[in-house]
């Protein structure tokens, strides 16, 4: 027999006995295990008894204040969340409630879908918690059971110790002690040697996130380097010491745990997104025609499917239409289908979406290019629920909630006189603007390690991260065709990508065009291969970007004509 999911324990206090009955009810109708107390004591000693989820708590219980407990249950049982009953709003204790670390604060009488609404999104907060805190446990258990490389130089920069991991992993032996760092050879790229010599030059702390290192044994890892220069009591350098640490399994967490951020397709945990999210689990469930505003590839498409799938018509068709890639006739067959005979090449009865979608919910995408005639027979369906099939008299009555969107602004297209008033409004019963991604860079990692995820598993590769210094200027770039653009760019880097750590040079050219600063300007040492590219001679660097000049001259860091000066230097000697 298949494991039956634990029942949520939710624990009502109220000194009302009926409230505490007809709420009780309600909830335990719904699958929750429910109990109930009319005062402070009976509440601790059911508290003391079982772990609950979720309390109700009455901020007035005859002669006691329901902050009390709740401020009890915030020390003893913090995972609990909190929501307060109250027949007299006042805002002081309002904000006292939300102050103690209450989930929500609701007045009296309380309504059935206030109730469940509340219940679900303050369970589903809790979910959230501890599936986070299990994380944090994990990555907790992690860092306990890393032991990190240390390596440490003297103020001429000759090795002078390290310790047993750095002998283990690294290949150090204590006969190199004493000898120059930079010109050891252990197999590997050297970084943590360059960043002891540069902190040892400039007396300053040196840090490297996320860089690739080439272990002697051949295994690549991804490292996240520390140095910090050491001073002597007289306040003059006496040398530096190097903390490696071995993020490959910390990476590889992190890059799950941000794929939590997603909802019903959509990836993004900023506070704009999580807005958008509480919106549409409001609007899933009504049949209410929503308009999604927004321009071109900011998921437009992807909101009207959680719509339809997070709603009591997800079991019913989702069908699709964009209004723009097909002429007014064959939109007109398209939408509302026709009969044999109605026109040339009709050579057999057709369905349209509408029909198809009865029941469910039908999108309209680019709904600001539908014709004159269009938006007449599609103010009818959104009137009377029915229409006619071209060629045909008799109507058809469906059952279909309209999604449309569009990247125009439709309130200018009427000032304008090409769209109909009458329909603008009954297209904008709700709407939903979403944000461009230039206004929700919170989101920008956890789409990059969404995307890097997918094609890894699409394409075969191994891509572990973006450098530093690609990620600076993902948040420097305008972004104009948004999350969709950001897909192509990261799918492009990840064909194109030699290693696991993608780097300026990996993204396509349309991006480089707009690199607002030359690649080897934006970080000193934040990443192994952009470290490299000032290395790069002007042979190596047009090698590299097979010959394209334009790009040589990102590579190097210099101006194209600069480059063109070098390659006439160079053919003239």
């Amino acid at each position: 027999m298949p494991k039956q999911q634990p029942q949520h324990r939710i624990l009502m206090v109220d000194d009302e006995k009926g409230i505490c009955f007809t709420l009780g009810t309600l909830l335990k109708k719904e699958g929750y295990l429910v109990d109930t107390a009319g005062n402070i004591v009976d509440a601790m000693a059911l508290l003391q008894q079982y772990q609950y989820d979720l309390a109700f708590i009455d901020i007035m219980l005859a002669d006691e204040n329901g902050l009390d407990l709740l401020r009890e249950i915030k020390r003893s049982a913090p995972a609990t969340q909190v929501v307060m009953f109250t027949g007299c709003p006042q805002v002081e204790s309002a904000a006292e409630a939300m102050r103690l670390g209450a989930f929500d604060y609701i007045t009296k009488p309380v309504r059935f879908e206030t109730l469940i609404v509340v219940t679900r999104h303050a369970l589903g907060k809790k979910a959230l918690s501890d599936e986070r805190e299990r994380y944090r446990a994990n990555l907790d258990a992690i860092f306990r059971t890393v032991t990190d490389s240390i390596i440490m130089i003297d103020r001429d920069g000759c090795l002078a110790q390290f310790n047993p991991t750095a002998e283990r992993v690294c290949g150090y032996h204590h006969d190199l002690i004493g000898n120059n760092a930079a010109d050891l050879q252990l197999g590997c790229r050297g970084e943590c040697r360059v960043a002891l010599q540069d902190a040892l030059v400039s007396k300053l702390p040196q840090e490297l996130r996320h860089i690739e290192c080439q272990t002697p044994a051949g295994k690549t890892r991804i490292v996240s380097l520390v140095v910090t220069p050491v001073f002597g009591l007289d306040g003059s350098i006496s040398g530096a010491v190097a903390v490696v640490r071995d993020e490959t399994e910390l990476v590889e967490m992190e890059l799950s745990l941000r794929l939590q951020g997603r909802f019903h397709g959509i990836v993004g945990a900023s506070a704009q997104m999580l807005r958008l999210y509480n919106l549409v689990e409001i609007l899933a469930n009504y049949s209410t025609t929503v308009l999604i505003n927004g321009e071109s590839g900011t998921g437009k498409e992807l909101v009207a499917a959680a719509l339809h799938g997070s709603g009591s018509r997800s079991k019913m068709p989702f069908v699709k239409v964009n209004c723009s890639a097909l002429s007014e006739h064959l939109l007109e067959s398209e939408l509302f289908g026709h009969v044999r005979g109605a026109f040339t090449g009709a050579i057999a009865d057709k369905i349209g979406r509408f029909q198809t979608a009865h029941g469910g919910t039908l999108f309209l995408d680019e709904i600001g290019d539908i014709s004159p005639a269009i938006q007449m027979r599609l103010l009818r369906v959104l009137q009377e629920s029915e229409f006619e099939r071209v060629g045909e008299s008799t109507s058809i009555k469906v059952d279909v909630r309209i999604v449309a969107a569009t990247n125009q602004s439709l309130a200018e297209k009427v000032r304008q006189g090409t769209f109909r008033q009458d329909l603008y409004y009954r297209l904008n019963v709700i709407r939903i603007d979403l944000p461009p991604l230039r206004e929700r860079l919170d989101d920008l990692e956890l789409l990059v390690a969404y995307f890097i995820a997918k094609f890894n598993d699409k394409l075969s590769k191994v891509v572990a991260a973006v450098s530093d210094d690609v990620m600076t200027f993902f948040r420097a770039y305008s972004w104009p065709g948004n999350v969709r653009e950001l897909q192509h760019a990261i799918e492009h880097a990840c064909i194109f990508s030699k290693t696991s750590i993608i780097t300026v040079s990996d993204l396509p050219q349309d991006l480089l065009d707009n690199l607002p600063v030359p690649a080897t300007a934006m970080g000193k040492h934040s990443n192994s291969s952009t470290a490299s590219v000032a290395k790069l001679t002007l042979a190596e660097a047009l090698a590299a970007s097979d010959g394209n000049k334009a790009r040589a001259a990102r590579l190097l860091g210099i101006s194209r004509m600069t480059l063109y000066r070098q390659m006439d230097g160079k053919s003239k000697s």
